[in-house]
């Protein structure tokens, strides 16, 4: 599993310990981290509807297979996450709400509340949360006697989704360019999408919309 880590600009200084403690529950299961910043107070910002963005590109594409995400109270990028196809992101802030999430909503993203609640061991509760996060295989129910109605409503909401949602090749072109070059004309973004994106219509896409002189650079 690819797991992409985004933070926004209130919480950037917050990047490299989060990185830490979410390498140290998912790399014994030989599980990758792929931090995509704000690296800190000086990089490139992101704001947490931009987050959104970066999110939906990367799961679509399949270039991660997870989006760890967040802002100060971890609603808004929860909001903008869940604003595109692709994306079920629940809002986190304990170890229970990360094991039921995974096991009864089996999302592929979560927003974190980076601002509450992270003084005294917050290092050790974001552990404990990427732990019950990823401990065991996602979508089998909780507890276990009602997997069967919940994974035949997780599959309810899939279906309304991508009713409700149209492709999101389609959505970037319309997006507000200045909003969008925020993204994906970051340095730090291309380089790590084009090392580890598969989906060779998302890359041409993405060329595309960065536009010419970048697309070389590219």
């Amino acid at each position: 599993m690819k797991i992409a880590l985004i933070m926004e600009n209130s919480q950037a200084q917050k990047n490299a310990s989060v990185e830490n403690a979410l390498k140290k529950a998912v790399l014994p299961y030989g599980y990758e981290v792929v931090n995509y910043g704000m690296f800190n107070e000086k990089d490139d910002p992101l704001t947490y509807v931009q987050n959104g963005i970066l999110a939906a590109i990367l799961l679509n594409s399949k270039t991660a297979d997870y989006v760890v995400t967040g802002c100060g109270t971890g609603e808004g990028a929860m909001l903008a996450c869940n604003a595109f196809p692709g994306v079920l992101c629940g809002h986190i802030e304990d170890s229970l709400d990360a094991y039921t999430f995974a096991q009864i909503n089996d999302g592929n993203a979560i927003s974190l509340p980076f601002a509450k609640g992270f003084g005294w061991g917050g290092d050790l509760n974001l552990e404990y949360i990427f732990e019950k996060l990823f401990c065991e295989p996602s979508g089998q129910g909780y507890p276990r006697e009602r997997a069967i109605p919940e994974q035949g409503n997780k599959k309810i909401l899939d279906e309304v989704k991508s009713i409700t949602c149209r492709d999101l090749k389609k959505i970037l072109p319309e997006l507000d360019p200045e909003l969008l070059s925020g993204v994906i004309g970051r340095k730090s973004f291309q380089e790590l999408f084009f090392r580890n994106c598969p989906d060779p219509e998302y890359i041409q896409l993405i060329c595309e919309l960065i536009g010419p002189k970048n697309k070389e650079e590219a």
